[in-house]
């Protein structure tokens, strides 16, 4: 059976324009999903549609879904969601949870997008709140970031639960049997960070004595490129920083290059001669290649992209939707149901 993906059509700063190009590009593949249902003001879909040569029903894999209300980037969520129990992301949700859809996907309201998620789907066991996790291209691999802007405030209980989410997400989705684990903190040394990152540190140490995780220690920034941790726990704040830290870095440095490249008859040829690779290096870098971060904590695959996202971005998001539906359905998570803690290594 084919993955159906929920797709919040009115989530994001170039809705619906830049959401529904994303879904035909998606639709187009030869792995994209079996059906795209395209949640949000119907009118205002089929016009995107229409402008791009597509007669509403006339795509098999495209679907319309009616939501006759939006939460805006700038609402607060659970408010938002009180008052707007039509809007885009709370019908996305429910399609989810009633399977008509296998994973859903979002550009829109983070906040909304974990709250409506947390409080329709059903939760894994053992979990206080959901964690966003982002996987950061390092080395010849990857590492999982957990959280990134889920959650401002935590708890050391809660950071150790992301490990134990972080953990279970790259056994299920890179392969790794015993992903290694660090905290990010100012200094490699133990006992350095703030009071919560060194009382989660040592609850890390206890859960790595009783074979719950493999945990390798403090994480100074410096190191997260070179890959020394396949699992990388820090609060959503100093998560959703490094991130767009990271991102704006990837596209100064590339721009630079470009330009130093550009200048003369000889770095002109060389820049003809490395584009290729450059370019390769670039999609390799830049965050619309994924598309979007996991929502880990509940019973089915939520993927939130940027906000700013556009085509590319939304179509990768849907992919990377895809392939955790898929990855559920062939390796459950080793966790209690969904990315989640089991009871007995409850931090």
């Amino acid at each position: 059976m084919g993955v159906r993906i929920a797709l919040d059509a009115m989530g994001g700063d170039k809705a619906p324009s830049e959401i529904v190009r994303g879904a035909i590009e998606a639709a187009g593949r030869e792995d994209g999903p079996e059906r795209i249902l395209l949640v949000g003001h119907s009118r205002d879909i089929n016009a995107q549609l229409e402008s791009r040569g597509i007669s509403p029903g006339e795509n098999g894999v495209l679907e319309v879904r009616e939501a006759s209300q939006v939460v805006e980037m700038d609402e607060a969520p659970a408010l938002a969601l009180r008052r707007k129990r039509d809007s885009s992301i709370k019908v996305s949700t429910r399609l989810l949870a009633s399977g008509e859809a296998d994973a859903l996907v979002t550009a829109g309201n983070t906040g909304a997008a974990v709250v409506a998620s947390w409080l329709v789907l059903d939760r894994a066991e053992g979990i206080d709140r959901p964690a966003l996790a982002a996987f950061l291209p390092v080395g010849d691999g990857y590492c999982v970031m957990v959280d990134a802007g889920a959650n401002v405030d935590c708890k050391a209980g809660q950071l150790a639960q992301f490990a134990l989410m972080g953990s279970d997400c790259v056994r299920t989705y890179l392969g790794l049997d015993r992903p290694r684990v660090g905290i990010l903190s100012n200094g490699e040394e133990k006992g350095k960070g703030n009071s919560v990152t060194v009382e989660a540190a040592a609850m890390l140490e206890e859960l790595g004595r009783r074979g719950s995780v493999r945990f390798e220690g403090n994480v100074e920034g410096r190191d997260i490129p070179r890959g020394v941790v396949d699992v990388l726990v820090t609060d959503g704040f100093v998560g959703n920083i490094v991130l767009k830290t990271a991102e704006g870095a990837v596209g100064e440095v590339f721009s630079a290059l470009k330009e130093v490249l550009s200048r003369g008859w000889a770095t002109r040829l060389a820049l003809a001669l490395l584009a290729p690779s450059l370019k390769g290096l670039e999609r390799r870098y830049r965050h619309s290649s994924y598309g979007g971060a996991m929502l880990l904590g509940v019973k089915a695959p939520v993927i939130v992209a940027h906000g700013s996202s556009e085509g590319e971005s939304i179509s990768n998001a849907i992919g990377l939707a895809c392939r955790c539906a898929a990855g559920m359905r062939r390796n459950t998570p080793r966790m209690t149901g969904g990315f989640g803690a089991s009871p007995s290594t409850e931090a």
